[in-house]
């Protein structure tokens, strides 16, 4: 017995003790007198025991998911292209190559009750003909009013009435964090929706070839998967805040993240097409970094924050406002910008002539300048898109300032956009630069059409492309 209440006494002092230590510990931890080692008292956290959430409380997709649906259209895109023969030749008895017809498909959205849509430039890029599907099921040709490489845009057209369509949100407000619904046809699902997050703003992720690119994407986790492009992004009110446009995958398949075109580029891109046939576009020129530690140490940099001005254009609107090389851009206008992507969305969203202010970090203060911005060809001229030059396949423009400075040349002609025909055919691609036909030099679009327009037998085009590499190349007319 005596040992008996020996133990028990033995177990009651083990357990007071535990009891003190752990109300010792308890106050050290409140009060905040733990050494420095601890990670609690340096991060000074405060722990909250929250309520459970509730099942009223969870998000709602259903309305956002109803507003969308029927304004978001499947987008089949036909195509003529060459195939081999049945038996491996290319051509036929009299030396044609056989045509074979081609189809994809990708997504649009509804942004007018008359028919407006907007959709990815590649979704529609080189076709012969493109036709929409409703919700509904109802089917329509629409016509490609305008594209625009530059960001991924295209807006198309079809003649209806009372459609439903979706509001422009303001890519701006949209939060990380933020929940989003992707809609769109993947696979050829119509009329599919998926939920997932904002994940990151103004990422680049370096997919757009053309040289003058806007890549300031939102990054979401909601599954978006081929057939997925040109589909609508909305938030939780059913506004639209971007254009879906590509995955970061290795399979090619949704792997986790896909990207979206902000709708406050979007609105501007449609704006400009619908207006004037065509998107202008506003330089600020200027050569630009971002701002990481490699550039710190190279220059001896104190602030962090910015895109850093690495070289001006000489005449461009940073030179004649002021701007030095080595200056920080911080702001355009009254929104803050910490990385290339973000500051070319920002001047993408203007005009050549616009008025624009721009905040700047010099020798450690901030100065404010206004920027009268300039056209590509150095100028504050709005050009309406005059009827394109259509020979053989292909429509041109002539090279810009830039192009000839770059490459050298003294002038040229570049192929914007190639269908099927003679050009192709030769296996010229979109972007070449014709700088000779024949050995005549052909220095704007009245030289090319004046060479081609009534030539007859063999033609020698001579040119270069964007990456300086000179071709040659000769068929019959």
């Amino acid at each position: 017995m005596i040992n008996k209440m020996k133990k028990a006494i033995g177990v009651l002092l083990i357990a007071g003790l535990g009891g003190l230590s752990g109300a010792y510990v308890y106050s050290l931890y409140s009060t905040g007198d733990l050494t420095s080692k601890n990670i609690s008292e340096k991060q000074n956290v405060s722990f909250v025991n929250l309520p459970a959430t509730s099942q009223t409380n969870l998000t709602d997709f259903t309305k956002a998911a109803e507003m969308s649906v029927h304004a978001v259209v499947h987008v089949k895109t036909f195509y003529t292209s060459q195939m081999n023969s049945q038996f491996g030749n290319p051509f036929d008895f009299w030396g044609r190559q056989q045509p074979r017809q081609q189809e994809s498909s990708g997504s649009g959205v509804i942004i007018t009750q008359d028919g407006y849509i907007v959709t990815n430039n590649h979704v529609v890029e080189n076709a012969d003909k493109v036709e929409v599907t409703l919700n509904d099921n109802q089917s329509y040709t629409a016509k490609v009013i305008g594209t625009d490489p530059s960001t991924d845009l295209a807006l198309l057209k079809i003649d209806e009435k009372n459609l439903p369509f979706i509001p422009y949100g303001n890519s701006d407000d949209v939060k990380v964090g933020e929940w989003v619904l992707a809609v769109g046809n993947p696979f050829n699902l119509t009329s599919t929706v998926t939920a997932g997050i904002i994940s990151a703003k103004a990422r680049n992720i370096g997919i757009l070839p053309d040289q003058y690119k806007i890549e300031s994407f939102l990054q979401t986790d909601a599954a978006v998967n081929p057939g997925n492009s040109g589909g609508a992004l909305v938030n939780t009110n059913g506004d639209l805040v971007g254009i879906n446009s590509a995955i970061a995958s290795t399979t090619g398949s949704f792997t986790g993240y896909s990207f979206a075109i902000p709708v406050n580029l979007v609105r501007k891109v449609m704006d400009d097409l619908v207006e004037f046939g065509s998107v202008q576009r506003g330089f600020i020129g200027v050569s630009i970094r971002d701002i990481d530690s490699k550039l710190i140490e190279e220059k001896g940099l104190k602030q962090t924050q910015g895109v850093f001005v690495a070289g001006l254009t000489e005449g461009g609107a940073a030179s004649d406002a002021g701007l030095k090389e080595g200056d920080i851009i911080q702001k355009v206008g009254n929104v803050t910008v910490t990385s290339t992507p973000q500051l070319q969305e920002q001047i993408g969203r203007y005009r050549p002539g616009d008025k624009v202010a721009v905040t700047v970090l010099r020798d450690g203060k901030q100065d404010d300048f206004m920027l009268t911005l300039r056209n590509k060809d150095g100028d504050t001229k709005i050009v309406k898109n005059e009827e394109p030059l259509n020979l053989l396949g292909g429509t041109f423009e002539n090279a810009s300032q830039d192009e000839k400075s770059k490459l050298n040349i003294r002038g040229g002609v570049k192929i914007s956009k190639l269908l099927a025909g003679k050009l192709r055919s030769a296996g010229i691609q979109e972007g070449f630069i014709i700088t000779s036909i024949d050995k005549k030099p052909i220095v704007t679009k009245d030289d090319l059409e004046s060479a081609l327009k009534t030539k007859q037998g063999g033609v020698l085009i001579e040119g270069v492309y964007p990456n300086g590499m000179k071709a040659y190349y000769g068929f019959g007319i």
